[in-house]
């Protein structure tokens, strides 16, 4: 009796084609994996043997702004960040190249998330070397910007963060000197409440001095978040910034709401900032104005 053929084998199936978002998440993974690399390679060239097993987390984020006020229209900005994080070099210092001076952006709460207006193009690397002593974190960074001709800017700053009953309190120093506008100093001692889960308050208190043009300025306000999920929160805040010159004096005050959102977590994100905006120069009228900026993470 003859033995039955057997079955026809099956065809493989084919593969499912990706979205569009499953392409970009895997294309993002693969650069980010190929940047580890690098940095891991060139960090082991520098230092010849191997420090520490502390993972790579070398990353480039870029930024593009738009920034829309009334009466005086739509300006565009770019820049970019390459944090080159280098864990057995680290055990020294640390290594950043920038398209803008990230130690001056710290600096007051008017040039981080509520910037209202374009980031300075500067062009550098900075050398960071950290340090804590005790509950101080301290932090020095000369900056090499690549301009017309080298300069060289410096930081030197001590922060810390002391926890209480109902809240915390985050006070800073900072010396800095620039070859654009001199020495300066400057000082913060913000205020974070924790109310529930979702609701948080946080009381502003910062001033920079600079030496070369004699001007002290000062943000002072309140800022209310909530949380929404993960991945997306609300910022409500009143700032009020004052100079001393000719006299001190109240130069300005803004409302603002931020809307950030996380849309792929270390990929990609965006805020949205209106505001309004009263000012001294236009007799404390208020100027609507919105700013917008998507980020990209490597």
């Amino acid at each position: 009796m003859d033995e039955a053929p057997p079955p026809p084998s099956s065809a493989p199936a084919a593969p499912a084609a990706q979205t569009w978002e499953q392409k970009l998440i895997a294309g993002n993974i693969s650069i980010s994996e190929w940047l580890d690399g690098v940095a891991e390679g060139i960090d082991l060239f520098l230092v010849g043997k191997t420090l520490t097993t502390r993972q790579n987390e070398t990353s480039i984020r870029l930024e593009s702004s738009t920034f829309v006020v009334e009466r005086e229209g739509v300006s565009n900005a770019g820049s970019v960040n390459v944090n080159l994080r280098l864990p057995n070099l680290e055990e020294y210092w640390q290594l950043k190249f920038t398209s803008y001076d990230e130690a001056e952006e710290r600096r007051g709460i008017r040039r981080g998330d509520l910037r209202t207006t374009p980031r300075e193009k500067n062009y550098g690397a900075s050398l960071g070397l950290f340090r804590k002593l005790g509950n101080i974190r301290t932090a020095f960074q000369p900056r090499f910007a690549f301009q017309n001709k080298l300069k060289i800017a410096h930081s030197l700053s001590f922060e810390s963060v002391a926890d209480f009953k109902t809240g915390e309190v985050n006070p800073k120093l900072e010396f800095f000197a620039n070859p654009d506008t001199g020495a300066g100093v400057f000082t913060a001692i913000n205020f974070h409440f924790p109310l529930n889960k979702t609701f948080s308050i946080n009381l502003i208190n910062d001033g920079e001095y600079v030496d070369r043009t004699h001007i002290y300025s000062v943000a002072n306000g309140i800022s209310l978040g909530q949380l929404v999920n993960d991945r997306a929160s609300l910022s409500y805040s009143l700032i009020f910034g004052s100079v001393n010159q000719p006299s001190y004096r109240l130069d300005n005050y803004s409302l603002a709401v931020t809307w950030n959102h996380l849309l792929y977590k270390k990929i990609l994100d965006y805020r949205v900032t209106p505001h309004l905006d009263f000012k001294d120069i236009n007799g404390f009228a208020g100027v609507p104005a919105l700013t917008f900026t998507l980020g990209l993470t490597f």
